[in-house]
Protein backbone atom coordinates (compact mmCIF):
# COMPACT_ATOMS: atom_id res chain seq x y z
CA UNK A 1 0.00 0.00 0.00
CA UNK A 2 1.47 3.71 -0.80
CA UNK A 3 0.36 6.22 1.12
CA UNK A 4 -0.12 10.04 -0.16
CA UNK A 5 -0.52 12.83 2.11
CA UNK A 6 -3.68 15.11 0.85
CA UNK A 7 -3.74 19.06 0.89
CA UNK A 8 -6.65 20.79 1.38
CA UNK A 9 -7.19 24.29 0.10
CA UNK A 10 -9.67 26.68 0.77
CA UNK A 11 -11.10 26.64 -2.88
CA UNK A 12 -11.59 22.98 -2.76
CA UNK A 13 -14.45 23.87 -0.21
CA UNK A 14 -18.45 24.44 -1.54
CA UNK A 15 -20.93 26.13 -0.62
CA UNK A 16 -21.91 23.48 2.23
CA UNK A 17 -18.99 23.78 3.99
CA UNK A 18 -17.04 20.64 3.02
CA UNK A 19 -14.94 19.32 0.42
CA UNK A 20 -16.45 19.44 -3.32
CA UNK A 21 -17.06 16.04 -4.37
CA UNK A 22 -15.45 16.56 -7.64
CA UNK A 23 -12.14 17.64 -6.10
CA UNK A 24 -12.28 13.53 -5.00
CA UNK A 25 -10.77 12.99 -8.36
CA UNK A 26 -7.90 15.57 -8.53
CA UNK A 27 -6.84 13.89 -4.90
CA UNK A 28 -6.88 10.23 -6.94
CA UNK A 29 -4.88 11.23 -10.00
CA UNK A 30 -2.80 12.66 -7.38
CA UNK A 31 -2.14 10.09 -5.41
CA UNK A 32 -1.91 7.56 -8.37
CA UNK A 33 0.30 9.37 -9.91
CA UNK A 34 2.79 9.72 -7.25
CA UNK A 35 2.50 6.13 -6.56
CA UNK A 36 3.32 5.13 -10.28
CA UNK A 37 6.83 8.13 -10.24
CA UNK A 38 7.58 6.47 -6.58
CA UNK A 39 7.52 2.89 -7.44
CA UNK A 40 8.38 2.86 -11.04
CA UNK A 41 12.31 3.32 -12.39
CA UNK A 42 12.99 6.52 -13.92
CA UNK A 43 13.33 4.97 -17.51
CA UNK A 44 9.84 3.54 -17.26
CA UNK A 45 8.46 7.00 -15.62
CA UNK A 46 9.79 9.06 -18.59
CA UNK A 47 8.59 6.58 -21.22
CA UNK A 48 4.95 6.03 -20.19
CA UNK A 49 2.01 8.48 -19.47
CA UNK A 50 -1.56 7.08 -17.50
CA UNK A 51 -4.67 8.64 -18.40
CA UNK A 52 -7.85 7.35 -16.38
CA UNK A 53 -10.67 5.50 -17.78
CA UNK A 54 -12.85 5.08 -15.38
CA UNK A 55 -13.21 6.00 -11.89
CA UNK A 56 -16.39 5.10 -9.00
CA UNK A 57 -15.99 6.90 -5.98
CA UNK A 58 -18.21 5.84 -2.90
CA UNK A 59 -18.39 8.88 -0.20
CA UNK A 60 -18.67 7.87 2.99
CA UNK A 61 -18.12 10.78 5.36
CA UNK A 62 -17.61 14.44 4.17
CA UNK A 63 -14.42 16.12 4.80
CA UNK A 64 -13.60 19.54 5.79
CA UNK A 65 -10.69 22.16 5.27
CA UNK A 66 -8.89 21.49 8.74
CA UNK A 67 -8.65 17.68 8.10
CA UNK A 68 -5.16 15.64 7.72
CA UNK A 69 -6.29 13.21 4.80
CA UNK A 70 -4.20 10.79 3.27
CA UNK A 71 -4.65 8.56 0.17
CA UNK A 72 -3.70 5.19 0.42
CA UNK A 73 -3.68 3.51 -2.77
CA UNK A 74 -3.15 -0.17 -3.89
CA UNK A 75 -2.84 -1.45 -6.75
CA UNK A 76 -4.62 -4.54 -7.63
CA UNK A 77 -4.03 -5.73 -11.62
CA UNK A 78 -2.73 -5.28 -14.11
CA UNK A 79 -4.33 -6.22 -17.68
CA UNK A 80 -2.47 -5.27 -20.92
CA UNK A 81 -2.09 -1.92 -20.70
CA UNK A 82 -4.64 -1.05 -18.18
CA UNK A 83 -4.37 -0.83 -14.78
CA UNK A 84 -6.70 -1.29 -11.43
CA UNK A 85 -6.40 0.85 -8.74
CA UNK A 86 -8.11 1.07 -4.93
CA UNK A 87 -7.81 3.99 -3.35
CA UNK A 88 -9.44 4.99 0.20
CA UNK A 89 -9.26 8.34 1.56
CA UNK A 90 -8.89 8.47 5.37
CA UNK A 91 -8.61 10.99 8.54
CA UNK A 92 -7.02 8.84 10.89
CA UNK A 93 -9.64 5.90 11.29
CA UNK A 94 -12.49 7.15 9.56
CA UNK A 95 -12.64 6.34 6.08
CA UNK A 96 -13.96 9.07 3.93
CA UNK A 97 -14.29 7.67 0.91
CA UNK A 98 -13.27 4.31 -1.48
CA UNK A 99 -12.44 5.26 -4.99
CA UNK A 100 -11.42 2.69 -7.65
CA UNK A 101 -10.24 3.55 -10.48
CA UNK A 102 -8.97 1.68 -14.20
CA UNK A 103 -5.92 3.89 -15.68
CA UNK A 104 -4.51 3.22 -19.10
CA UNK A 105 -0.82 3.13 -20.03
CA UNK A 106 0.70 5.41 -22.73
CA UNK A 107 3.81 5.20 -24.25
CA UNK A 108 5.11 9.35 -23.92
CA UNK A 109 5.86 9.39 -27.33
CA UNK A 110 3.17 7.99 -29.31
CA UNK A 111 0.81 8.93 -27.20
CA UNK A 112 -0.98 5.17 -28.00
CA UNK A 113 -1.80 2.56 -25.35
CA UNK A 114 1.06 0.40 -24.08
CA UNK A 115 2.11 -2.20 -21.94
CA UNK A 116 4.71 -2.33 -18.56
CA UNK A 117 7.45 -4.72 -19.14
CA UNK A 118 7.25 -7.71 -16.90
CA UNK A 119 9.89 -6.58 -13.61
CA UNK A 120 7.50 -3.13 -13.63
CA UNK A 121 4.47 -4.75 -13.34
CA UNK A 122 6.34 -6.58 -11.10
CA UNK A 123 6.75 -3.57 -8.63
CA UNK A 124 3.29 -3.11 -8.17
CA UNK A 125 2.35 -6.58 -8.04
CA UNK A 126 4.54 -9.38 -6.35
CA UNK A 127 2.57 -11.75 -8.29
CA UNK A 128 3.74 -9.80 -11.80
CA UNK A 129 -0.08 -10.03 -12.24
Amino acid sequence: MFRHPVAISPDDIDHMGHVNNAVYLKWVQEAVVDYWSSVAPPGAVAQHLWVALKHEITYLRPTFLQDNVVAEVIAEKVEGARAYFRTMLRRGDDVLSEITSCWCCLDAATKRPARLAREVVGRFLPTGQ
